[in-house]
């Protein structure tokens, strides 16, 4: 009886090694989502809340970014390529900080000016032709001071010529995918109509700068020093000084570009990219970062989007594992009114069972987040593991033990 037993628990185990066909000929679905299934419109970023006169902004182009999320609040001509005078320097930096953290160089690596970088006019720190500076000094001479001459210098110090390193800038802002945006210079000291971009490609490119924590430390310092402090620094950036949870980032003018700037501010978790070009004033510009990074805080807050309760794992039919944890890769802050954090709803879909194989990485589930019934974000819940599929001779085992086990 046993034995006949033992033979009719494999043939039943065995059964699904075989998928049936269809009408159609076709074999039945496994018990998996395929991408085909998934909103894909649900994981993009969605329209603006806000665009032209909802609030008063002086300036001709202008947007409000989300830093984790990438949302935008706000815009107003953010499409339009202008002359971004000092701005530029973002993507200079971000070259830099990159190169830091690649190991390229390091902070207290020696850096010599040549003629040509001592030759640039505008704000510098008169680095004279033959002079050494430290990458770490350089670096807060450019963001501080927004020195051309430090630009200039650790261009030609990390890729042997500024234009070797424009190539590099050009490049990266593609990968980036600001499409509006030609760099000619590591400056913006020059007014040059081929040198543009465009509100939502800087904010595009500050948001990545200021994912690197490391850049804070320098684009949050009001005063200091270099050459041992016999040289002043004073940010160029007012809103460091008087604007709460500032932490950056650029400003900018040029008689053609007039008044630009990059601003950044973190509070209670949130962090918002203000960008304004083309400003009639200093002081306007500041205001109108102020407005938007105001508008931001005073009207939303950030919710995690990781579900409420611990994934549990799937139950692999077939597999040398019998079971797969489901991970979800992308952790974000999604945006909601103030007020609205209590109708925040987090639904997560994973199959009962999962039939091996199972790659590791493939979307078994999605996270879907939403508030008051609109869709904040979905999100694919993958597999943490491979699971590979039981051949005979372990599939048999595995039923011996199982009977032999209950006696």
């Amino acid at each position: 009886m046993r034995r006949i037993l033992i033979i009719l628990l494999t043939l039943a185990l065995l059964c699904p090694l075989t998928l049936s066909a269809g009408a159609d000929g076709s074999r039945e679905s496994l018990d998996v989502l395929d991408d085909a299934e998934l909103d894909t419109e649900a994981f993009s970023h969605r329209e603006p809340l806000l665009t032209g006169d909802a609030i008063t902004i002086a300036a001709p182009s202008a947007i409000l970014m989300e830093k984790s999320s990438g949302r935008v609040l706000y815009e107003k001509d953010a499409d339009t390529p202008r002359e971004p005078a000092s701005v530029t320097k973002v993507m200079t930096i971000l070259l830099i900080v990159e190169a830091i953290e690649a190991n390229t160089v390091a902070l207290d690596d020696p850096v010599t000016c040549s003629a040509r970088a001592a030759s640039m006019g505008g704000s510098q720190v008169f680095l004279e032709e033959g002079e050494h500076m430290s990458v770490h000094e350089m670096l807060k001479a450019i963001v501080v001071a927004s020195a051309n001459d430090a630009a200039v210098a650790m261009a030609e110090h990390l890729a042997g010529t500024e234009e070797a390193f424009v190539e590099r800038m050009n490049r990266r802002a593609a990968e980036l995918g600001m499409v509006n945006t030609r760099f000619t210079n590591c400056t913006g000291l020059m007014d040059d109509p081929e040198h543009v971009t465009t509100a939502r490609d800087i904010a595009i490119m500050s948001r990545e700068l200021i994912c690197h924590e490391m850049i804070k430390a320098y684009t949050t310092i009001w005063m200091d020093t270099i050459r041992s402090g016999e040289f002043g620094l004073s940010n160029t950036n007012k809103l460091i000084y008087y604007y709460e949870g500032a932490t950056g980032l650029k400003t900018g003018f040029t008689s053609r570009a007039m008044y630009c700037l990059s601003a950044t501010a973190e509070r209670e978790g949130v962090e918002y990219i203000a960008v304004v070009l083309h400003g009639e004033t200093s002081q306007q510009r500041f205001e109108d970062a102020k407005t938007l990074l105001s508008y931001g805080f005073a009207n939303y807050t950030a919710v995690p989007n990781e579900p409420e309760e611990i994934l549990r794992p799937v139950p692999v039919k077939l597999g040398r594992q019998r079971y797969v944890q489901p991970v979800l890769e992308t952790r974000e802050s999604l945006l909601v009114e103030k007020g609205a954090q209590g109708a925040v709803e987090r639904k997560v879909e994973l199959p009962e069972t999962l039939t091996a194989p199972v790659e590791k990485g493939q979307v078994i589930g999605t996270l879907t987040v939403t508030a008051g019934g609109e869709i904040l974000g979905r999100y694919e819940l993958k597999a943490s593991d491979s699971v590979g599929r039981l051949r005979w001779t372990e599939l048999f085992g595995r039923v011996l033990r199982t009977i032999f086990a209950g006696g």
